[in-house]
Formats: C-alpha cells, sequence, structure tokens
C-alpha cells in the first residue's frame, strides 16, 4: 500500500511534466477535445504562454481557435481580466481581430467593457469594424477613453483612415477637439497621415458645432 503510494507522483510526473505544452498546442491546434481532457484532470485554464504572456483564451483568440475558445471561455475559474505583458485582455484582441461572434460572448461572460489605459473601443476603431464599435458602445464603453498617452478612439480611426467609424463616433457624442499628449487631435491625424476627407469632415462637424 505504502509502496503503491510512493510511487504514484512518480507515475502521475511525466503526464503533468508535458501538459504545458500539451495545453499550448492544443489551443493552436483548435483541440478542444485534448483541453478539456486537460482541465478535467485538474489544469489551470489560466496558464501563461512566455512568448506575449498571454493566457490560452488570448491565444486561442489570435489562433482562430474557436472550438478552444468556447470551451476555455466556460471553463471553471476562467480569468476575463488577465492582462498580456502589453497589458491587453481578451476582449481587447477579440477586438482587434474583428471578433464580433467573441467579443459579444465575452461581455455576455461579463468581461469589462471599460479599463485604464487601452481599451477594447480603440482596438475596434482603429481596425474600423463599426459592428464592434456599437456593440461596445450599446454596453457603455466610454467613447472619449484615453490611452496612457490620451490617444482617443476618434483618433485611433482618423489615424487608420476609417471615415465611416469616424463619423459613427462623432455622431455617438465624440469629442473630437481633444488632444494627445503630443498636442494632437483626430483633425491632426487625418492630416498627418494624408486622410484629406477625414480632416475635411471633422472641421466641417466642429465648425459647425461652433467648437472650431
Amino acid at each position: 500500500m505504502l509502496a503503491g503510494l510512493a510511487l504514484a507522483p512518480l507515475i502521475s510526473m511525466p503526464v503533468w511534466a508535458g501538459a504545458y505544452d500539451d495545453f499550448f498546442r492544443a489551443v493552436k491546434l483548435d483541440d478542444a477535445r485534448t483541453i478539456k481532457s486537460l482541465l478535467a484532470r485538474g489544469l489551470d485554464p489560466n496558464l501563461i504562454e512566455p512568448e506575449r504572456g498571454e493566457t490560452g483564451l488570448m491565444l486561442a483568440l489570435r489562433e482562430n481557435s474557436s472550438g478552444v475558445f468556447d470551451t476555455l471561455l466556460n471553463a471553471r475559474g476562467i480569468d476575463l481580466e488577465a492582462k498580456a505583458r502589453n497589458g491587453d485582455t481578451a476582449l481587447m484582441i477579440a477586438s482587434f481581430k474583428a471578433n464580433l461572434p467573441a467579443v459579444k460572448a465575452l461581455i455576455d461572460k461579463g468581461a469589462e467593457v471599460n479599463k485604464t489605459g487601452w481599451t477594447p473601443l480603440h482596438y475596434a476603431a482603429s481596425i474600423g469594424n463599426n459592428d464592434i464599435v456599437s456593440l461596445l458602445l450599446d454596453k457603455s464603453a466610454y467613447i472619449d477613453a484615453e490611452s496612457p498617452n490620451k490617444t482617443t478612439p476618434i483618433m485611433m480611426a482618423a489615424r487608420a483612415g476609417h471615415i465611416m467609424t469616424v463619423k459613427l463616433l462623432l455622431d455617438e457624442g465624440a469629442d473630437a477637439t481633444l488632444k494627445n499628449d503630443a498636442g494632437m487631435t483626430a483633425i491632426d491625424f487625418a492630416e498627418k497621415h494624408e486622410f484629406r476627407d477625414i480632416a475635411e469632415g471633422l472641421t466641417y462637424r466642429l465648425k459647425k458645432a461652433g467648437k472650431l
């Protein structure tokens, strides 16, 4: 009996010695079956990979592993607010990847829409995804959220040339007169990157509102 107990750890060690690699390999391959098996044996669903400091949930979004994403999203103890080394959360990555179903699923599970610094709305605006921008705003995302250097979502949209996103944010009440730490407004970003139509449109709207 005692001999059996003494051998038990030795028998399980080889399995768990490779569990970390098995977990992230399964995430990349969208192997939800293996993920479920590892979780059933007690593996932490919030393991962090070394390259970006991302959890399996974040990596599943980056790799478009939808089956694994669904499995981890519903795993007991999953941390929706875990941050990668650069400060990204799962909702931010889903927003940047234009993954509307994942954005909806994360919000439904309670993921925070607002946070200090860069936000999901910044990322959605930067890629011009109006469906995600609208959803985030409907869920009370702060429209003039400031990044660490005070860049706002409308500045990101103007910088990338997404005129319809700029219009959407403006229509929803974004303040296009705000300046970031470099003293740049959304108009300045549009002009710097030669999006004349956006610069002219913003100028017209601000003059019409008596703000310029």
